[in-house]
Parts: C-alpha cells; structure tokens; sequence
C-alpha cells in the first residue's frame, strides 16, 4: 500500500467548515500522481503515459479543517491497457475512515492518440501494490 498525507487547509472547506466534496479529488488526484512516480513515471508533459478514464469518491465521515488526512492507495484490478486504483481517506487523528475514491486509468500514447497495453514493468510494479477485495 501507498500512503501520502495531506493537511486540510481553510480553502478546501465550505461555509459549514467540513472539507468541500470537490476538495476530496484534489487528494485523490495527488495520491495518484504519488503513487505513480513511485513505480518510477514522472510527472512530465512529454512522457507522460496515463489518462483518467473514471474516478469517483464516496462519503463516510465528515472532515474538517485542519485535520491530517492519510490516503493510502493500492491496485484492486489489472487489466490489459488499464488498471484500477483504490483510495482510502482516513484521519490521522482519529484514524476514522473519511472517504473512499477510486479511479480507472488508462496507459496511452498521446502521440498516437490511442490506449496501449500496460508495459510489463509497470504490470510487474502495480502488482507489488495488488489487493484484491
């Protein structure tokens, strides 16, 4: 499992000072990126090799500012030109699961416009992070 933390911080919340559902993708778009370069890709315009085909988040606790939130990521699937990736929010405080997101990504060649299959370096390393539910 992958884990990076995140401090709540004031703009990410709403009037009610709970933390803004769209705030919620920023974390998980951070952990993606995290998890991504450390099976050993760069978040570099001109090699980049990944789309975002799908993501989504669920609601379990509420959040609030300055809370440190621990988003641990992992692979839940493994597919030929794509994986799935599974994060969970959970405070650090309280160790109380906030939410739950996950997301579709596509390995793509931007330069032919088109979804390739998964190298097998990269397999092997997204299996390293498999768990299967």
């Amino acid at each position: 499992m992958h884990e990076i933390q995140v401090t709540v911080r004031f703009g990410e919340t709403d009037a009610l000072g709970h933390i803004n559902n769209t705030s919620y993708f920023i974390y998980l778009e951070e952990a993606r990126i995290r998890f991504i370069e450390r099976l050993g890709y760069k978040m570099d315009s001109e090699n980049w090799n990944f789309i975002l085909a799908s993501t989504k988040c669920d609601f379990f606790s509420q959040g609030y500012f300055d809370q440190r939130l621990a988003i641990h990521s992992y692979v839940s699937k493994i597919g030929t030109k794509s994986f799935q990736l599974e994060h969970d929010i959970i405070c650090t405080q309280t160790m109380e699961l906030i939410a739950k997101g996950n997301a579709i990504m596509v390995y793509f060649d931007f330069e032919k416009q088109r979804s390739e299959h998964i190298p097998l370096l990269l397999r092997e390393g997204l299996k390293d992070y498999l768990i299967l539910s």
